[in-house]
This record gives structure tokens, sequence and C-alpha cells, in this order.
């Protein structure tokens, strides 16, 4: 099970580094969301992927069975799920208000702070 999902993985990460890559914002921001999930979908692997005994501490005992899953990657996803989700939203609005702004998503084409017909700066003092 954890080679299929480790596969599933390297998919994840190869396909948001590509749109990561792209020259769109709306690529870009799916990307992002990929990459998110794949970190998540890393960590969930790296915890071991058991069912047969579950995470919790025994009455009367002061550690897990053995062959438990880690419980730790489990409570990091959760806090990694808010937290993409969360920057996930936050670009959606800049890219919306630059989309708002500049009325294009192509980042080559978004390039305020360097206009193509202004003379060049003097090369030597």
């Amino acid at each position: 099970m954890e080679v299929l999902l480790s596969g599933l993985v390297g998919i994840f990460f190869a396909a948001a580094f590509y749109l990561l890559m792209s020259k769109h914002i709306v690529r870009m921001l799916l990307g992002v969301a990929i990459l998110g999930n794949a970190v998540n979908l890393l960590l969930f692997t790296a915890g071991r992927l058991t069912r047969e005994v579950p995470p919790i501490i025994a009455e009367g005992s002061s550690e897990l069975a053995s062959g438990a899953a880690n419980p730790l990657p489990q409570a990091l996803i959760l806090t990694a799920i808010v937290i993409s989700f969360s920057f996930f939203c936050f670009l959606l609005v800049l890219a919306y208000r630059g989309y708002q702004e500049l009325k294009t998503d192509d980042t080559d084409e978004m390039r305020v702070a360097e206009p193509e017909n202004d003379p060049l700066p003097p090369m030597g003092y």
C-alpha cells in the first residue's frame, strides 16, 4: 500500500511543479493546491498505514501498542490542511485583484515595475 501511495505522491509533486512553472496565474494556483495535497499525502504515508491497531493508548498503559499508527503525522496533516487552504485562499484573492487591476493573468504581461518602452538605466558612472 505504501508503494502505491509513494508513487501517487511522486505524481502529485511532478504535476504540481509542472503547473507552478506556468506563466498563467490560474495554473500556478492549481499547482499550489496540488502541492499542498502532495505534502499531506507524504506526511500520511510517512506515518505508517495500519488499520489493525488504532493510535490510542490503552488504559493502564503509558505507550502505544506495537504496530500502531503514529498519531503525530495525523495531527500534522490536520494542521497542514488548514494552513494550505488559507494560503490558497490568500493567493486566490491576490490573483483576482491582480487580474482586476491589470486585465490579464499572464505573468509576463504583469510586469508593471519593468515597462517595455522605458529607456534603459545608465550602464556606467
